[in-house]
């Protein structure tokens, strides 16, 4: 009789890694776990998941975004998925107006800190004049990288997204928003989606792994945890980076944006 557990395809395993934030010596660590891993199922494609938010809150987004800009490991899939800091960024970039003082406030002081320009110099020019110099501050590259996170990604029994999805609809008809931005309905959702959503956004003192969805947002900048899930077979497990460095003065539940 079949197995009725959740499966990644036959001679694959799949790692995704929660919110960054801008916690570069977490992701060094991780990865370096994540390596080795790898060589331990040598015979293995692997497939390696960002599940988003990169950037802001910590003291080194443009260190984390160039370290996976330019990271190619040999025979590994990587897919880097959009978070909600992602977006706002790109929105910013684009010119839109009314959102700098939210986003410096919920992690962009420290992310553009981090490309060399200060939140006070910011907040004292005129928006069109803070608009400029974060664009400028930014390289190219790093600008056309972040574009091109992709929104989710499905793999065998499983949907990887940054968020989660909002419950009964399908996959088909979720709105970008929802895969960047939901917290509730989809977090006190029991039901079966068809699929395991593997996602972060939400910040859990451990991981959250249910029959539904598995949560990995262990809140990095603030915790000094990132976490990682090996998905193999019908088989799920974790990793961890962790470090003594962290940053309290965050308040986990004003995680949202004011948008």
């Amino acid at each position: 009789m079949p197995s009725s557990k959740p499966h990644i395809p036959r001679g694959y395993r799949a790692y995704a890694v929660g919110d960054v934030h801008g916690r570069l010596d977490l992701l060094d660590d991780l990865l370096d776990q994540i390596e080795s891993d790898m060589k331990a199922a040598d015979r293995r494609k692997h497939v390696l998941v960002f599940l988003g938010d990169l950037i802001d809150r910590g003291p080194s987004s443009r260190q984390v975004v160039e370290r996976l800009r330019s990271y190619r490991p040999h025979g590994v899939r990587i897919v880097c998925l959009a978070g909600n800091h992602e977006e706002v960024l790109l929105r910013l970039l684009a010119g839109e107006r009314g959102l700098l003082a939210d986003w410096l406030r919920f992690g962009g002081e420290e992310c553009m800190a981090s490309y060399g320009v200060e939140g006070d110099l910011l907040r004292r020019s005129t928006e069109r004049e803070a608009l400029e110099m974060i664009k400028a501050a930014i390289p190219v590259e790093h600008q056309q990288f972040i574009a091109a996170f992709h929104d989710t990604l499905r793999f065998g029994d499983y949907l990887f997204v940054h968020a989660g999805i909002r419950p009964n609809v399908d996959l088909s008809l979720q709105s970008q928003s929802d895969l960047r931005w939901i917290r509730h309905p989809f977090l006190d959702d029991h039901g079966d989606h068809g699929f395991v959503v593997v996602h972060g956004h939400t910040i859990s003192p451990d991981v959250v792994s249910r029959a539904n969805r598995i949560g990995i947002d262990t809140g990095a900048y603030r915790t000094g945890v990132l976490t990682a899930a090996v998905l193999e077979d019908d088989r799920r497990r974790f990793l961890s980076a962790t470090s003594g460095i962290s940053d309290a003065a965050h308040d986990i539940d004003s995680a949202e944006y004011a948008l």
